[in-house]
């Protein structure tokens, strides 16, 4: 199949990278605002160069990915859907939540697929978590903790534009939280502070956070997010039953070092960086999305999916705010 490409930053130039590897992907089309960028990425990977997202979706391409900066996202996958492209688009939908459900409104009841990109979901531990999960394995579920850990902070006018930490980053436990557990949140409570960059602080926003969750059947749901985790990039999930308890990202490359005498685990070199720790599940990803491009699997994140995470998000924000419990249906749109 032919797959458009529109955006060849990082992420979207190892998109590219993946998808010239997949053997049902036979050429890509690339479009990004920085000519220089699109021409790069087509020459290391043998792809053409359209002149923008229209050129793109008009290039007879089967599917596009969607790797633009988050303010695009919404016109996007407007066009790709009015154009009848399925269209994979990297999170968030959109910059707000007010606009993420415009995205769901204009494409809901339409037979084009979009599939968001939570890449979790697609992670070979994660995914054996959640079979454990609905196959009853670990009894009823008492606590779950998620944890996502960045190495250093990104640049001050990435924070400017994230959303804020839970919208940017606390949104992955979210999700898949919900997929993991197959339980939706009904309330949180979230703390946040200031450890480190000052330009976090400035924007408003928090670089360390904490978040509780209740989720609908009574299971308690523990979060911890940092922009700043000097050993590397840790992302990892505990699950613990009335029957079993197991673990996410318990792997020899985990960033976290014991002091227990005589213990060697983890004696691998710490994950740095989010493409190293998820390359797999990258590559499972945009699989599934030719899978959907052909017809043969719906969409495995919708934006419907994507923004049951977004509201977590939202009530998260305003609780760090008011400092207060909030329950999901005070923040969720009628």
């Amino acid at each position: 199949m032919r797959i458009g490409i529109l955006g060849l930053g990082r992420i979207g130039a190892f998109h590219a990278e993946t998808l010239s590897g997949l053997d049902a992907v036979e050429s890509l089309v690339l479009a990004d605002p920085f000519a220089d960028a699109a021409k790069a990425a087509a020459e290391r990977f043998g792809a053409e160069v359209a002149d923008s997202p229209e050129a793109v979706l008009a290039a007879g391409i089967d599917g596009v990915v969607i790797a633009a900066a988050t303010d695009a996202h919404p016109d996007l996958i407007l066009a790709a859907v009015n154009a009848g492209v399925p269209a994979f688009c990297e999170k968030p939908v959109a910059r707000t939540i007010a606009e993420s459900v415009a995205v769901l409104k204009a494409v809901e009841g339409r037979d084009v697929p979009v599939q968001i990109g939570y890449n979790r979901r697609f992670d070979a531990g994660f995914v054996a978590a959640r079979d454990a999960v609905l196959a009853g394995e670990l009894g009823k579920l008492h606590t779950v903790r998620s944890t996502t850990l960045d190495p250093a902070p990104p640049p001050a006018a990435y924070i400017a534009a994230s959303g804020g930490i839970f919208r940017d980053c606390s949104v992955h436990d979210f999700d898949i939280i919900r997929w993991v557990t197959g339980h939706e949140v009904t309330e949180v409570y979230a703390v946040g502070g200031n450890r480190g960059a000052q330009y976090i602080a400035e924007a408003g926003d928090a670089d360390t956070t904490g978040a509780l969750l209740t989720l609908d059947d009574g299971t308690i749901a523990v979060i911890s997010n940092s922009r700043h985790n000097g050993r590397g990039y840790d992302v990892r999930m505990e699950l613990h039953g009335f029957a079993d308890s197991i673990a996410v990202g318990l792997e020899d490359k985990l960033p976290l070092r014991s002091v227990e005498p005589g213990v060697t685990f983890p004696a691998g070199t710490p994950h740095d960086f989010f493409m190293d720790r998820f390359t797999a599940a990258y590559r499972a990803e945009l699989t599934a999305f030719t899978e959907v491009v052909a017809g043969s699997r719906p969409s495995p994140c919708t934006v419907a999916d994507a923004l049951e995470a977004g509201w977590i998000a939202e009530a998260c924000t305003l609780s760090l705010q008011e400092h207060r419990p909030v329950r999901i249906e005070e923040v969720r749109a009628v």
